[in-house]
């Protein structure tokens, strides 16, 4: 490999991310005192660079909805100032009339490559994010998320197993989008029948040729980094999608809560094979974010 990419990662200041202040809330990934902090680039830098990170893609991390453009803003200064690469994935309210105004708004800045709204939601409240379960069939949602081929951006895609059939039949309204699955699908329900469910979704989701899978986030319900777990994952969606389809991301500092960058690439590189990891780990990220050469 030429250098890894890391196509999920955050940065943050504390006082701009309303879950890390105030009282300590429920979140999906559970109990996050030692992130309630900044998270800077520099440490950022200090975790991933002796893995071989070479370029990132920073996933907007729920700054108040009304400051997006101030997220943009900071992470792009952020990346002039340390003189590492960086690519955005932006918050837009793709639930709005029209989402062009915004989308022309994030479109001024280059760094930007893609959408990200959060559509998961679960029963169990405390993995609930969206406000609905179906929003992935809104017609308005659809609408808007079919407008972000007009600027070339690609949309972050993040549900459940039980909402796969509707988020596959948004990706086939939208055939010039691009869409990327977060986390592998978040498998949850490690029951046999949760595990069917998901893999279900999955080939569905893996039906629509504008979908790829991003393999990130997979220590979030078992709060552990599991190279079996990793395993598992990384082999049932490069199964489904192809090498050429599947990209990694950390989701730091969020793993770093139970785990540490090395340990963590160390899972992924023993779950993909030799001949795919070029793509995983390098070149699919840089076709779906239209990241630098080299």
């Amino acid at each position: 490999m030429t250098g890894l990419v890391d196509s999920h990662f955050h940065i943050w200041r504390q006082a701009d991310l309303p879950w890390l202040l105030g009282p300590m809330q429920p979140r999906i990934f559970g109990p996050y005192e030692p992130i309630r902090r900044d998270y800077p680039v520099a440490e950022y830098l200090a975790d991933c660079r002796p893995s071989g990170v070479v370029e990132a893609v920073y996933v907007q991390a729920n700054w108040a909805p009304a400051r997006h453009l101030d997220e943009v803003a900071y992470v792009s200064q952020t990346s002039d100032e340390s003189g590492f690469p960086i690519a955005i994935v932006a918050y837009a309210d793709v639930l709005v009339d029209d989402v062009r105004p915004q989308l022309d708004a994030l479109a001024a800045n280059r760094r930007v490559r893609g959408v990200r709204m959060q559509l998961h939601w679960h029963e169990n409240t405390l993995y609930r994010f969206a406000s609905g379960p179906d929003l992935a069939r809104d017609p308005k949602l659809t609408a808007n998320v079919g407008r972000l081929a007009e600027y070339g951006f690609s949309f972050d895609l993040q549900v459940f197993a039980g909402q796969m059939a509707g988020a596959a039949k948004l990706a086939a309204a939208c055939p010039k989008v691009t869409f990327v699955l977060q986390h592998a699908g978040m498998l949850e329900d490690l029951s046999p029948e949760g595990i069917a469910a998901w893999r279900e979704g999955m080939a569905l989701l893996a039906a629509q040729p504008n979908i790829v899978s991003k393999l990130s986030g997979l220590g979030t319900f078992l709060r552990r980094n599991d190279p079996e777990h990793v395993g598992y994952i990384d082999a049932q969606t490069l199964a489904l999608f192809g090498a050429e389809r599947c990209l990694f991301g950390s989701n730091f500092p969020i793993e770093k809560l139970w785990t540490s960058y090395a340990e963590l690439i160390a899972a992924h590189l023993a779950a993909v094979p030799e001949g795919a990891r070029d793509a995983v780990f390098n070149e699919t990220a840089r076709r779906v974010y239209r990241l630098r050469q080299g």
